[in-house]
Parts: structure tokens; sequence; C-alpha cells
């Protein structure tokens, strides 16, 4: 017993104080009176001597014994406290062991161990931890006995709660109870069994029926008798094996009692069995109850005399007592002694009156005056507002409907359901489901479902299983339509099998996806209630730490009798009758629940359709598009009048604060109930671009794209959506919603353009906006809508699709002047028609509203000027207690709107960091707001997130978030420090709801670097707050500190190490700079990025040492030199690991290894030879050259240079294959126009802006440092003969003819480029056929005659057509073998010309055609999994109408004719083929002709293997089978056809 007073006795229960009384040896009589007196452990503890005696009438000895007794038990809970306070906290082991005991106490299933558990298990464990704990001290919870003498009735009892104690006839109807624990009888055998059960009932049923009282008995409940750490009243149950057994016990009746024995059988009813549950084992046990009703019809005048069966062990049978007549006294049941016969007898008289007058009485009691069942529904549904929010979840818990339920859910229909937990295996076929998904998409789940695994986020879970786009419909005991599905089972294997499912399910939701109080759990109850059910509450009970979001409705009183006997012992009778409506017909509740509804229950939407009419989009095909937000033509009209009269103040008011502009500011205005939106001069020019749009025009491209361009919190998106919005009854409108793929997004607009609509050449335009995405996720929606349109053979023409792109920039003007065609931009600055619409707009609102609640049009209206937002920010702050914790709050969500774009802190955060324990859901938002100061709530805007409607807040607009941060840590406190605060403030860290959103804006505010490519002021190179702390600040030290301390909080997180190592490298701490490096390399050990950063730290460590060694005028001897070399051989290395890593690494491009080993091994080589040792002899650099490209090492350098010599000597080859890679990688993909930068916020360090004319730089220098003394070519002079070949390559290298891509920038670079190539090829062998080439040095003199021909076509030095294609057979003949770039070389010499013979043709195709073969191979190596946007394929040379080697035309040739537009007009232009149609351009290039097939095309000539050819732009294949014309390009990828013409 000890232990369940482990609680101090403050804490009792009244029960628990019986039971103390009863082990300190109290009388019976004593205890019940207290308890009747209702004495818990408070009141014991002010309990006095005098008090018992006089009120509680006890004698002396036993008054004085309790207070005894009562104040030793205080002194030695006192010492014991004391003593474990000296003792500190317990030992770790002990603590653990004690942990472990309480996970070994949560029940577990047959599924064996748990896996380890996560970390963020861990906290849930804690948590449960705690509500199990608060569990086990109150677990003896009261309750209630069965409803007396009921039919029908299902109830439940609960293992260990405890009924009232044993009690005596007081009203004589009111049933007296007896219990008896059963526990050694009920395994007992039949005989044995059946004679102790008959005893029990007919002693109690002959002691009520003398007395005239109804009673019940229990079997399965403690008596006082039995005590083993059990209370009186205690419920346990009993197995019951067969319930014949005690059924047929009856029959003792007739043998019990000689006469009368009928009247026996009519008052005493047969045995009830009510199940116990028991959340810990999953064995069936029941109390037994017999109810004993001696109606005055049947009892009157009689007194009834019984002999009680006994085994006998002896004589091993049944012997009956001898008669005795029997009363119930007190709560006991006693012979009537003989010399109180008479006057029994005497009484009996008066008995049957009363019993007559108690049984009048009972049916003169009034009937229960009703409920307002109605209004108590819409409060408890709509948390006490008027209306139900748009954005509560609503779960709902449910078992098998009736078919006339089902017409009655509308209501249900229209609620935001998040997902249902059904009970019915046949839901799906004639239940709630199948209902449901007439009107709705939803996704079919199992428990297992929700197992999430120890490596996935929570975010990733929840796009995983779709929660937040359909209802998630949860089959938690089968599903019969699903052959996977497991099958239906009975409660107890159910308890075995899935109970720890559901709670790990429930438990998921509640404590990790959606915070407290944005969702309610609906109980619904429309069939009899079964144990998992129960189990479900239990569970939901728990995770939600209380019952205020719990609501239950169920329709018939007896349904709901057992799940009220199961709740009440959790939350107590008055709470569980608060939450729950009972018997309201479901019909009732659906047009009493849509009377609250914002929205009318199956409201029908239309889309605009072709032939000008509309057409209905059915609400479940509008779910399956979940990736956009569809407007139709109908939007919001469905919206009930009283919900508008209701909330359109509270509209407006967001709107006018800063809040984003929703659908019903326009609806509301478009129906004057509030002012009209002001139109900005942006929106005109939008709608100008959209109308020109919409013209037919045979050049159309399918898929059109307008750009607004806006400052941050300037109204763009205002402008945007007033554009989708005025447009929503003429073309599809929709708003594709954030974190989608492209491929999504684009296959569901391509289902919104077709929907409803016969034929897919004729459909409306879908009209899509997209808010603040990158580049290149436009350029991947777009190019999958291409394909798309393609693939649908939609004709050239068509316009499919309009993107309308609302995007951030610093500079909306300049992107406006770029491309006036395409682009609008949004300032701050208000033209003085706008001026004028805002001067006029202000007027009228401020005669409605305090200037503080319009507080962002007040700022507007003047145009953000900064001294206005200066004073307004000043007034604001006015008398703000800098101290207090809502100003922190304020500060930090300050800080990360200054610096991170898009950034909030959720409300939930908010609550945990303010400590607000909010209980009542009811009022949260009451109560959180409550708890803001006055400033606060003006700066605050209160934003919910459109997918999970979680609550978050942020400042009204990022300026007066900039303005706050400066005016609040005033002089003395620095960003800094705050920022190290935030970080530090371990309760936002680590709270769970909303975890990943906080730690990546937190994260972004230390390392994402600014870029202008997504609309930044600057390309920055840390963080903006780290640039802050270093250049403003002017404390470097400090910017370490903080981001060493990111570096720890964020577990050590790879990436933070990284930039500890950029930032103390830039500041010259090259020894710190290395230990972060690897650091972070050790984590990462294949990531191309860390091992780029780890090689810059030894490249800008050797610039240093260079830079001391000139500084302090070193001589340059080996010894002081040496250590210089050692840090460029280690930057090498790195860099060469980085190359290899960025080959491997398929699913990103990241070329910077290279780049950087070429120019760190330029400098290395520089500094070699301007050592003492080279540069001071006449034969130095011969001597040089001899050590870095042979075996000797000169004596001067041999010990100094000794642990290196190896790694030097291996320079010039390494050198060369980065030189090559670069080359190669340059001659695939295009290069002149630049792509925005990707989003890494660890993006390489030294991006190279021009890379071609960087290689050709590069190239030559490689190529100086290893022929300088014989390069007097470049002085005009004759070459000497003696060269050996590597030193004429070093020499051509020099020059410029070192790789391919070096050659062909000649085009770009053409001064004295003809001389240069004529030198190059006067240094190869003057008869090349009869040489030995290297395959590189044969497709570098061919590129080098190639390119002389373009700049110089008659030059004499040229080789004609055949020479080259002789030289071409040096290639091996195993194509495997060859390099792309003589793959390449064999497309292009080899075509065939007009005027070969057939034969001659023929071997020509067969030659091109393998060698295109093998390219394709190369090209998806080289291209990797990296979307094909992001890397165009270069086209080098075209097809002209010359003859030789003037047949092919370079790009750069016809660069000319379009000079005149900017870069990416120009990239518009080609793409749609405008280009191709000038004069110029088509008489430099040959028409060639072929055919297509379903979109693929094929060149007319080849007999013996068709020739397909990659059409260059796919969009313009024709979509019929056709015979074209087109001109031919030649890349890296093998012949491609442009300007596909079909032939008339």
């Amino acid at each position: 017993m000890a232990d369940k007073h482990e609680q101090s006795p403050k804490n009792w229960t009244e029960s628990q104080v019986s039971t103390w009384l009863k082990s300190i040896g109290v009388k019976q009589q004593y205890i019940e009176k207290l308890y009747e007196e209702e004495v818990d452990g408070q009141i014991l503890l002010a309990l006095t001597e005098d008090f018992l005696k006089t009120k509680i009438s006890m004698k002396l000895g036993p008054a004085h014994l309790i207070i005894q007794k009562r104040d030793e038990l205080i002194n030695s809970k006192q010492k014991s406290q004391e003593k474990k306070n000296l003792s500190g906290k317990k030992p770790e082991s002990e603590q653990k062991s004690n942990d472990q005991k309480l996970v070994q106490c949560l029940p577990t299933t047959s599924e064996g161990p748990h896996a380890p558990t996560p970390e963020r298990d861990q906290d849930v464990l804690k948590d449960r931890k705690k509500a199990q704990e608060q569990c086990v001290l109150t677990s003896k919870e009261d309750c209630r006995p069965r409803p007396f003498e009921q039919e029908g009735v299902d109830f439940i009892y609960v293992k260990h709660r405890v009924l009232q104690p044993e009690s005596g006839a007081f009203n004589l109807t009111s049933p007296c109870h007896e219990f008896k624990s059963f526990s050694v009888a009920a395994a007992l055998d039949r005989t044995r069994l059946q004679a102790k059960f008959a005893k029990e009932v007919l002693r109690f049923a002959t002691g009520c029926m003398n007395i005239r009282t109804n009673g019940t008995i229990h079997f399965g409940v403690m008596d006082s008798k039995e005590d083993a750490g059990y209370v009186h009243g205690e419920i346990v149950g009993v197995p019951v094996k067969e319930k014949d057994l005690y059924v047929d016990a009856l029959d003792y009746i007739e043998r019990c009692i000689s006469s009368d024995s009928e009247h026996v059988r009519l008052c005493v009813r047969p045995p009830r069995f009510i199940e116990v549950m028991d959340r810990e084992s999953t064995e069936k046990r029941y109390v037994v109850e017999v109810d004993i009703v001696p109606s005055v019809s049947i009892v009157k005048s009689k007194v009834y005399a019984v002999r009680l069966p006994n085994f006998k062990e002896s004589s091993n049978k049944v012997e009956f007592e001898k008669e005795v007549i029997l009363r119930r006294v007190g709560s006991k049941t006693e012979p009537v002694s003989d010399k109180d016969l008479s006057g029994f007898y005497q009484r009996v008289k008066d008995r049957d009156a009363q019993r007559e007058e108690a049984e009048k009485s009972q049916f003169l009691i009034a009937p229960d005056c009703c409920q307002d069942l109605g209004r108590k529904l819409k409060m408890l549904m709509a948390s006490g507002k008027k209306f139900i929010e748009k954005d509560k979840w609503f779960i709902l818990v449910t078992n098998k409907f009736e078919p006339d339920h089902l017409c009655n859910i509308d209501w249900l229909l229209n609620l935001n359901t998040f997902c249902v937990f059904d009970f019915d295996p046949d839901s799906k076929i004639s239940g709630l489901c199948s209902k449901y998904l007439e009107h709705h998409a939803a996704n079919m789940h199992s428990l297992q479902s929700y197992k999430i695994s120890g490596d996935m986020s929570i975010k990733d879970f929840t796009s995983h299983l779709q929660l937040f786009e359909l209802a998630s419909w949860i089959f938690c005991n089968g599903r019969t339509d699903f052959k996977g599905s497991e099958l239906p089972c009975d409660e107890m294997t159910w308890i075995k099998t899935k109970m720890t499912l559901l709670r790990d399910s429930v438990s998921l939701i509640c404590k990790q996806i959606l915070p407290k109080g944005t969702f309610q759990v609906i109980f619904l109850l429309t069939s009899p209630v079964e144990k998992p059910l129960l189990h479900t509450f239990n569970e939901f009970f728990t995770d939600m730490e209380g019952h205020e979001d719990i609501i239950c409705i169920c329709e018939t009183q007896n349904n709901f009798q057992k799940w009220q006997s199961f709740a009440e012992g959790s939350c107590g009778t008055e709470a569980v009758n608060n939450s729950s409506v009972v018997g309201m017909k479901m019909s009732h509740i659906n047009s009493t629940l849509q009377q609250i509804q914002p929205v009318k229950a199956c409201a029908s939407k239309h889309l605009p359709a072709f032939v000008k009419g509309t057409c209905l989009l059915e609400t479940k095909e509008e779910e399956q598009l979940y990736s956009l937000e569809i407007l139709t033509v109908d939007h919001c009209d469905k919206t009930s009048k009283d919900f508008i009269d209701e909330e359109k103040e509270n509209i407006e008011k967001q709107f006018y604060r800063g809040g984003r502009v929703s659908w019903l500011n326009f609806w509301l205005a478009e129906h004057k109930y509030v002012g009209d939106v002001i139109e900005r001069d942006a929106y005109q020019d939008v709608s100008k671009l959209l109308s020109d749009a919409l013209k037919w025009n045979s050049d159309q491209t399918p898929v059109n794209s307008i750009n607004i361009y806006h400052h941050p919190g300037s109204g763009g998106s205002t402008v945007a959506r007033q554009v989708v919005w005025n447009n929503r009854k003429d073309l599809r409108c929709a708003v594709v919603k954030p974190s989608y793929s492209a491929a999504i997004v684009a296959q569901h607009a391509v289902e919104l353009r077709e929907y409803e609509e016969k034929d897919p050449q004729k459909c409306l335009p879908v009209l899509l906006l997209i808010e603040d995405s990158d580049r290149e996720y436009l350029d991947d929606l777009k190019y999958e809508l291409e394909v798309a349109v393609n693939t649908k053979k939609i004709q050239y023409g068509t316009l499919c699709f309009i993107l309308l792109s609302c995007r951030r920039s610093h500079d909306p003007e300049r992107r406006c002047k770029e491309s006036p065609l395409q682009n609008v931009s949004v300032t701050h600055k208000l033209s003085d028609q706008e001026r004028r619409k805002f001067a006029g707009k202000r007027e009228a609102l401020e005669e409605r509203y305090e200037a503080e609640f319009i507080l962002t049009f007040v700022l507007m209206s003047e145009g953000f000027d900064e001294k206005y937002v200066q004073q307004f920010v000043e007034h604001l702050l006015q008398g703000i207690d800098r101290q207090s914790v809502v100003t922190h709050l304020i500060q930090y969500v300050a800080l990360l709107n200054t610096y991170v774009q898009n950034s909030f802190i959720s409300q939930s955060h908010c609550e945990a960091f303010l400590a607000l324990t909010i209980y009542m859901e009811r009022f949260r938002q009451h109560e959180f707001e409550k708890a803001l100061t006055d400033q606060a709530k003006l700066v605050f805007l209160h934003l919910r997130d459109d997918k999970t409607h979680i609550e978050s807040v942020r400042i009204i607009h990022p300026l007066v978030a900039k303005e706050i941060l400066q005016q609040l840590l005033g002089k003395q406190q620095t960003q800094s420090s705050l920022a190290l605060q935030l970080l530090c403030e371990n309760v936002l860290f680590e709270h769970r709801f909303g975890r990943e959103e906080y730690l990546s804006f937190l994260r972004d505010l230390f390392i994402r670097r600014s870029r202008k490519s997504k609309g930044e002021k600057y390309d920055s190179f840390f963080s903006p707050l780290i640039e802050h702390v270093c250049e403003k600040e002017k404390s470097p030290d400090k910017a370490m500190e903080l981001l060493k301390e990111a570096f720890h909080h964020f577990h050590e997180d790879p990436f933070f190490a990284q930039q500890l190592a950029r930032l103390h490298y830039t500041y010259e701490k090259f020894e710190e700079a290395k230990y972060w490096a690897e650091t972070a390399a050790k984590q990462q050990p294949n990531n191309s990025i860390i091992l780029n950063t780890k090689g810059q730290v030894y490249r800008k460590w050797f610039q240093a040492k260079c830079k001391a060694i000139d500084n302090d005028n070193v001589p340059k001897t080996a010894p002081n030199i040496a250590n210089a070399m050692e840090t460029a051989l280690k930057a090498l290395e790195c860099f060469q690991a980085c190359g290899k890593a960025a080959d491997a690494d398929m699913e990103n491009l990241h070329s910077s290894g290279f780049f950087s080993e070429v120019e760190v091994g330029c400098s290395l080589l520089k500094l070699i030879s301007s050592s003492q040792v080279f540069s001071n002899r006449a034969n130095g650099h011969s001597e040089c050259m001899k050590y870095l490209l042979t075996d000797y090492i000169p004596e001067d350098v041999k010990d100094a240079w000794e642990p290196f010599h190896e790694r030097v000597k291996k320079l010039h080859q390494t050198m060369q294959d980065a030189l090559e890679w670069i080359s190669e990688d340059l001659s695939y993909f295009q290069t002149d126009i630049g792509l925005d930068g990707e989003e890494t916020p660890e993006s390489p360090e030294e991006k190279i802006s021009h890379p071609l004319k960087w290689l050709a730089k590069k190239s030559a220098e490689y190529g100086k440092y290893f022929s300088e003394t014989y390069s007097t070519a470049l002085q005009g002079q004759s070459i000497p003969a003696n060269l050996t070949p590597f030193q004429k390559r070093m020499i051509i290298y020099h020059l410029g003819g070192g790789n391919m891509t070096s050659i062909l920038f000649k085009l770009s670079d053409q001064s004295g480029a003809v001389r240069l190539l004529e030198t190059i090829l006067s240094l190869y062998p003057s008869n090349p056929k009869k040489a030995k080439f290297g395959q590189r040095d044969i497709v570098n003199y061919i590129m080098a005659h190639l390119t002389l021909n373009c700049l110089s076509p008659q030059n004499q030095k040229v080789a004609p057509l055949k020479d080259l294609q002789v030289l071409c057979h040096q290639f091996p003949s195993d194509k495997r073998k060859c390099l792309p770039s003589a793959l390449f070389l064999l497309t292009l010499l080899f075509w065939p010309d007009d005027h070969d013979t057939n034969l001659e043709k023929e071997t020509k195709y067969e030659i091109v055609q393998s060698a295109v073969e093998h390219l394709e191979k190369d090209y998806w190596t080289k291209m990797k999994d990296i979307p094909q946007r992001r890397r165009r394929l270069y086209t080098h040379f075209f097809l002209g109408s010359g003859y030789g080697l003037d047949k092919f035309v370079h790009k750069k040739k016809f660069e000319k004719v379009t000079k005149v537009f900017s870069v990416s007009e120009k990239r518009m232009k080609w793409f749609r083929g405008e280009a191709w149609k000038k004069p110029e351009i088509a008489t430099m290039l040959k028409q060639v002709s072929g055919w297509t097939v379903d979109g693929v095309v094929y060149l007319d000539g080849p007999r013996k293997k068709k020739f397909n050819i990659l059409p260059l732009h796919v969009p313009s294949v024709p979509h019929s089978n056709e015979h074209i014309t087109f001109y031919l390009g030649f890349t890296f990828r093998g012949p491609v056809a442009c300007n596909i013409v079909v032939k008339k």
C-alpha cells in the first residue's frame, strides 16, 4: 500500500484517506462517516480532535489516534523530503532505471521490441511519461455504477476506478450496494462457484426484500475484507468463462427458499455482465451484477426466510444452513435475532406503506428539463465564436454509419477535414467514406501508414502522405474492399495488434504535426461503442493534454452511455456533459451546423469554357489538382451573408494593416460591401501585356510569361492577384501553391486547361500566378508545360498557358528596362495619379479606422518615405519596456524579418517563449493577443499558412522591421549580440511545432548569402548578417564567435564549419580556417563544395605567403619558398579531389575545382620559375624545364624540396588534364547566356564570369611557362628547327592552339588571330599524314584549319577538306576510344556533299551515324541528371551553302545580324524562330529536307539506315506527319535541326 501514498497526503482523494484510516485501525463506521463528509487529503491535514468529537460524534480514543497518526505521517514525509534534498539528485543510473520502468509499463504490443527512438520521439515520450505519471497519481478515479434496472444499456467499467462505498437503504428505490471481489471463487469449479455465488446473491436478495429496498450486488469489486493494495469499491473484474454458470446458479432459489420462492424469482433479476476495460492487459474481465427489485405488489405483507447453500469440503457436496430471516442494516446484511423477531413482523405493514409511497413518488419525478442542444452544438463546434473557423482542422473518429445518417452529412462534407479515424471496415463500400468520396477526394491510409522512419523529417512525412492536401482516411480496423489490408479483428485482438500503432499515429498528429488549438477532434458515435474507440479517446485525451478540443456527438443515449462511463473517469462528469451533444437527430445536427459554416455546404463552382459558357467544377476534381488554388467564376459567391456582416471589417482591416490581399477583399469591393481596392499603374501595364498576349498570332509560343518585379512590401502581389481576379471569367485562373515540383504543377495545369472541354485544340488559356519563386523554377515549369503541349500535339500558334510571375527585387525598374515586353515593375514610389488615389482612399479609411490599424496603407501612401518610417517607429516605441519578454520577441522577429525573406515565427513558438500555458483552447487567440503589449499588437501581423493553417507572426512590413531593429537596439546593443541571444533561446530552438521552418530561418540568418537573382540588392560573400557584423560593427571576431555558436547549436552542421573556414581565410587566419575546413570535410568527404572551400583555404594561404615573400624582399632561395610550395601543392590536391567529387555527383554542376586547379598551378609555376635556382642563370629556363619534365633534380633544391619532387613533376600533366576537361565542358554547353546563380548557401567562392576568355588566357599562360625560350615565334622571327614535339606543343598552347575551345575563341577575339593561326599551323609537321599524331593533336590541327578558314576564307595555308578527311582516318577505329571532339569532327567533315556519288554518300553517312551514336552516349554521361534547360547544348557550326570547308558557317558569323538585341531578347528570338527568317541568314545557310513521324525528325538521304535528327527547339516540330525543310547545326550531341518548316 505504501507506494500508493508516495504522493503527499495533501493530494489524497477521499478513497485514499479511507484506506489510510483503515490501515491505522479506525473502525469502519467512522471511516464511512468521514467518507460521506468528503474528507480528502487537504481536509485531513486541517482536522482537529474537537471537530472529530463534535461533528463526527467520534469517541475520544479514535479521534486522538487519528490526529496523532496524522502528525506522525506529516513529520516522516518532511524528514524524507529533507533527506532527498540533502542527497541531491538521484544518481543517474537510478534515474535511468526509473525511466525504463516507466517505459516498460507502457503497454507493448505483440510487435516485438521498439526500434531505438529518434530524438524527436524522445520529447514525445517525455510528455507521455508526464501524462502517465499524472495518471498514476490520480489513478483511482471515481466512477458511477451502471444505471439501475435499465434494459439495453451499453455500459462499461474501467479497471481500478472506484465505486462509492457500500451503502444501506436510504429511500428504498435508490439501490443499496454490496461488493464482492470474488477473485478466489471465480477460479473454482462449477459446483463450488455456483454454491458460493448463490449464497451471496440470496443472502443479499432476501436482506433487501425483507426491508423492501432495491439493491445491486457487484461481483468483481473490492470489498473491505480483502485489501491487497486495493481500495474499497475498486473495480477489478472477474474472468468469466461461461456466463450460463452464473445464470444457472440462481436455480438454487427453489432449493433454498421453502415458501414463496417464485416471489424471489420475480424480484431477483438475471445477472448482468459488464465488461471491464483494462488499458494494460488484453484479458477479458467482467463485473457480474444482480439487481434486486422487491415491488410492493409482489412482496406485500411477506417476510422471506432462506437456507443458504455451503459447499462442505469434508463431505465434498453442497449442504444447506438452517433457515434464517435476513435484513439489511447499514451496509451489511444481518440475521434478525430471535428477540427482535416479533417486532420485525409487526413492522412489515409500515415497510410496505413506505415502499408503496416510494414507488409512487418515483413516477412523479419531473422529466429532465430540455437542454438547448442546438446552441450547445454551435458553441462547441465554433469554439464559442459565431462561425466555424475556415482554417480550423477537424479530426473525426467514427464507427458504423446507418444509411439514414448518410443522407444528413452535408455539414461534415463542408468541414476542413484533416483525417478520419474510421472503425468501420465497410466504410468505403457502404459507409461514411463512400459518401464522402462522392463529393471530395481523399487518401486511403491504415494505421501502418503513420509509422515515420527515423531519418524522415515531419515536413517530408506530411508531404509524402499529402496530409495537408487531401483528407487522410485511416481505416483503424481493416478495410474489407481492399486486398492489401489486414482483416477486421475483434476487440481483444485489436488491442494486442493495433493499439500501439494507434497510439503512435495520434501522438504524431497531436505532438508534431498540428499544434494545440489548430484542430478539434469530433467523436461521432452513430452505432454501439466498442473498446478500440474508447482507447482512441484515451490517446487523444493524453496527447492533447486535456479535453477542451474534444467533442462527442451522439444520436442516442444508449450509444452514449458506455462512452460516458469511460470518459467521465478521465475528465469528470461535468466536463463530459459539457462537451457532449446527446440525443440530437442527425438531420437536426445537419441543419444546425450549416447555419454556422462560413460557406454554404456543397456550393457549386464554375469555370469559364471555350464556347463562352461555364462548366461545373466538381469539388473532388478540384482537390485532385492540389498544387493549384483554382479561381472559379463564382468564387466567394457562396459565402454566407451572416459571415460577411460579421467579418467584413476584420478582413478589410487585416489587408490595410499589411496582410496579404485575399479573394474576399476583391469580392467585398466588387459587391460594394467595402470601398474599392486601388489599382496601381502597374495593373494597367500587366493587363495590356496580357491582352496583347491573348491576340492570335502565328508566331505565338504556347507558353507565355509576364513578370512583375516589386520592392518587398510594395503591393506587387496585390497587383498580380487583382489581374487574376479580374480575368477569372474569361480565362481559367489559378495560383500555384508553393513547394510542389514543376512536373506536378504542369500536370495539374494541363488537366485544368482541358477540364470538361471536348477538344484539346480549343481550350481557354490558363493564367497561372507564381509568387516568389526563383528563375530556375519558372524555367522548369515552362519547360514542363512546353513538353506537355507538344505531347498533346497542340497546333503551333495556340496560346495555352500564361505564367504571371510575381517576384521581389531591389531594382524592379532595371528589370523592366531589360525586357519591356515581358516585365512590369512595382516600387514604393507612387506616380502622381497613384498619389491622388491613395490620398483619397486614406481619407475614407481614416474616417472609419484609427491610423494604427491601417498602418501599412498609411506608410504606402507616404511612399515609404524613410523619414516617415523613422518617425512612425519612434512614436510607436515611446515608453516601451525594453526588458520585457514581449519586447525581446519583437526584436527577434524584427531581426529575422530584416535578414531573411518571408520569415516568421510560429504562434506556438511565441506562446512557448512567453511561457503562456493556455488551458482553454477556445480562447487561445484571445489569450495570446492579451499577452502582447500595445506596441506588439500594432507591429505584429498574424499570418496563417495556406496549406497547414498554422498561425505565425511577422512584422507588418520589412522596412518597419529594419527600423524597429535599429531603434530598439539603440547605441549600446549590437545586432550580433541579439543574434547570439536568439540562437541561445533554447525554448525557441527546441520547440517542436513548426521546428523545421524556424530552424531553416535561423540557418538562413547565419549562412544564406544574398543573391541579385533572388531579388536582393547585391551578391554577398557571406550572409548579410555576418557581413553587417564584420563591416558595420567592425568585429570579425564577433562574427566568428556567432558562427561557432551556431555550429554547436546546429549539431555540428558541416556547412557552418565551411562558412567558418571561409570567414577565417578572408581575415587571413589560416590555421583556424584549416581546422574548420577539415572539420567540414570530415563529415562530408565527398561534397565538392566543401572540398572546394578546403582548397580555397590553402590557395589563399599560398597567396598570402607569396605576398609576404615579395613584400619583405625575402630572397627566393629554394628553402625560403619551400613552405609556400607545400601549401600550393596541398591546394592542388584539394581541388583535384573536388573535381573528382564534382564529376561523381550526378545531381549538381560544380566545375570550380578545375578552374581553381589551373589558377593555383599557374601561380605555382610562376613561383618556381622565379626562384633563384632558375632565374639567376643564363640557362635557367631550360634547367627549370628539365626539373619539371624529366627525372633531373638540381643540387640546390634536392634537400629543400625533397618531400614534393614527385608532385611538382606531375604538374604539367595534371594542369593539361584540367584544361582539357574545361575545354570539353565548354564545347558541349551554351556559355554565352549566364543563368541565375543557383540557390545554395555554400555556392563556389570565385565564379568565373567569362569562362571562354578565361580558358584562352590560362591556356596561353600554361604554354608560356613551358615554352618561354622558344616562343620567339611571337616576335615574328623564324622558329628554331631543333624543337622537340613537346616544345612545339607548348608553343602551340602559348599561341592559343592548345584546345578546341581556345582555338574557336579566336573567332570572338579576332585581333591578330589570322597570323597566330598561321604560326600555329606552321608548327605542325609539313606532311601530317605521315607523322604519328596523337588524337588531341589531330583535333587541334583540324580545328585550327577550320577556324582559319572562317576568318580568312581564301587563305593559302588552309588545307583542303580531302586532306583533313584523310587525317581523320588516324582516329581509333574503335569509336569507344575516340574523344568527343574527334567524334564531333567526324560528323562535321564527313557530311556528304551534293556532288558526291550515291556510294560516297552512303559511306559518309555511315561514318557520321556511327560517330553520332557514340556522341549521344558521351553526352548523357556529361549531362548527368541535370535538367536540360540548365545545360543548353551549344551549336558550333551550321551547314552553309558553300563547298569544301566553306560549307561550315560558325555561329559567330550570324551573331552580327542579331547584335541589336539584348541577351534575353536574343534568346527569345532564336527560340521563337524569328531570327532565322532574316534574309542575311537565309543566304548563308543551306536548307536540307526531311520528314517527321510522330514528332521525330528524319533526314532525307541515307538509304540503309534512317537518320533521326534532334530538333533544337522541340515545339517547332509539326504534330502531324509532314515533309519538312530545316537548317542543320553541329553540336557535341550530333547534328540538330533548326527552323523546321513544313513544305507547302
